[in-house]
């Protein structure tokens, strides 16, 4: 890194679902005069507005976002493809301006950005249709005994209760025949910009309280007829998510309305769990309250 790329600063805003990373990054972005990427991997998909928690109007337009309702549901994304992007986006952004903020929950997505990630082969449909239909008779046993026996290592260190990861895993060992663990990137890629990542946190009981009552609001919004005017991509992977598929079931009549929102709040409870599992391996993530907004300012000023 070169003198005048030490003066380009990327401050990924990350954090569970529900923490308050959107009211910060806004907060941040004004005080930076800056422009906000998200690194939300829902909120890409322009139909996913109200179970997304998509910013409000009012917010987009307060500052400029980039990556938000950039996609429909019947697009093939992935991670590979969001690194490039969003690179090619800061390349000419830092031209012009000093800071750029990311902000989201998918720390994967974070992760291609910060640090890279090898050129992953395409889905191949058929595949992912069979592993599908294993997981949905067979339940996650299955896909964790042959990820097992095609890459251990892998095995060793994935969370082995997201069958969307084992899924993947299994993809590219069985497509390619190597295990997956020799396409993960192991020497981070050097990029033309400084990196400061802060992580919002907050009492557990708060945190779930907030995402209790998030959820209600969501279904006040009108969540049930969003995921109406959905079910034909019910089966698209952008819907396998927290907030859609449980209205699905309820909409097929597997549960009622109340057990569906039960569910919801229940889920997007351990996801957010899960993601600060994710978060806190990272060790150069300096974490914060998200009320702590003069601290966060002084510590990017002086950082």
């Amino acid at each position: 890194m070169n003198n005048s790329d030490s003066h380009k600063l990327f401050i990924a805003i990350v954090g569970p679902t529900a923490i308050g990373k959107t009211a910060i990054s806004i907060e941040l972005a004004k005080e930076f005069e800056t422009e906000i990427i998200s690194a939300d991997s829902r909120q890409f998909y322009k139909q996913l507005k109200i179970g997304s928690a998509t910013p409000t109007t009012k917010e987009l337009n307060t500052v400029k976002h980039h990556f938000i309702g950039n996609l429909s549901v019947t697009d093939y994304y992935n991670v590979s493809k969001f690194e490039t992007e969003v690179i090619d986006f800061l390349n000419i952004f830092f031209s012009k301006n000093k800071y750029a903020i990311m902000v989201g929950g998918s720390g994967l997505y974070i992760n291609a950005v910060c640090y890279g990630i090898d050129e992953l082969p395409d889905v191949d449909e058929t595949l992912r249709e069979h592993l599908k239909s294993i997981y949905k008779t067979s339940g996650i046993e299955p896909l964790q005994k042959q990820l097992k026996k095609l890459d251990p290592e892998y095995y060793s260190i994935v969370d082995l209760p997201n069958h969307k990861r084992l899924m993947r895993a299994l993809e590219v060992c069985i497509i390619t025949g190597k295990t997956y663990t020799s396409f993960r990137n192991k020497t981070p890629k050097k990029r033309n910009f400084r990196i400061i990542k802060i992580g919002l946190n907050r009492e557990r009981t708060e945190l779930f309280d907030i995402i209790n009552k998030r959820v209600d609001k969501m279904i006040e919004q009108g969540l049930i007829d969003e995921v109406k005017n959905l079910y034909q991509f019910k089966n698209r992977n952008a819907l396998n998510t927290v907030g859609y598929k449980e209205i699905f079931d309820y909409l097929d009549n597997k549960i009622k309305l109340e057990k569906a929102i039960e569910n919801i709040k229940t889920n997007t409870r351990r996801y957010a769990k899960r993601q600060l599992t994710w978060f806190k391996k990272d060790k150069s993530i300096h974490w914060f309250h998200p009320d702590d907004k003069e601290k966060i300012i002084d510590f990017i000023k002086t950082n």
